[in-house]
């Protein structure tokens, strides 16, 4: 905060798209995974919010900052402690445009999808080409697209977009899982 005011003298754009996940069933995430997940993609989201927000966009009157939920915006296998967590922001992003429009300030959340990126192949080929079966566009979403959207927030044509949830996922959300749910244990199936 104090390179980008030393160097600009404000802050215009704030993205926070901190966040981290490991796979887990929900009955085997420990109470050190939930936090350690939360402090990342909650916690330090409202600390580095709070600060820009107090030290350049609040005194200035103007701002906007974005943050990066994920699709689908619903649970998600393996996922309850990340998914919970972006469910947070995504309601933090509501709650502080509602707050604090009286200083000028827009705040959005930017919900992309299954994004081409380096962390996404972490996960392996076989899933990747699992997930992306369940796209409607039948692809992949580029970094740029998502980029593109979040310049188009900061841009002149933004400048009334406060308040809600953008979705870039190819369709996913709009769709749902795309595959059935995982059969009951102990069901004769």
């Amino acid at each position: 905060m104090d390179a980008a005011i030393e160097r600009f003298g404000h802050v215009d754009v704030l993205v926070n798209n901190a966040g981290g996940q490991f796979t887990a069933p929900a009955e085997e995430i420990s109470d050190k995974g939930w936090r350690a997940v939360h402090r990342l993609s909650v916690d330090a989201v409202w600390s580095m919010t709070r600060t820009v927000a107090t030290r350049s966009m609040i005194p200035r009157r103007d701002g906007l900052v974005v943050f990066i939920g994920f699709s689908p915006r619903r649970g998600i296998p393996g996922y309850a402690h990340a998914a919970a967590g972006r469910a947070a922001v995504a309601n933090l992003a509501t709650g502080l445009a509602l707050e604090w429009s009286r200083y000028g300030i827009r705040s959005v959340c930017v919900v992309p999808g299954m994004i081409d990126t380096e962390g996404l192949a972490g996960y392996g080929a076989d899933a990747v080409a699992a997930w992306q079966r369940t796209i409607p566009l039948g692809r992949l979403g580029r970094p740029e697209e998502v980029g593109s959207l979040v310049a188009f927030l900061a841009s002149a044509g933004g400048g009334y977009v406060t308040g809600g949830t953008i979705v870039v996922d190819g369709g996913v959300d709009a769709w749902g899982q795309g595959e059935p749910p995982p059969p009951v244990e102990g069901s004769a199936a």
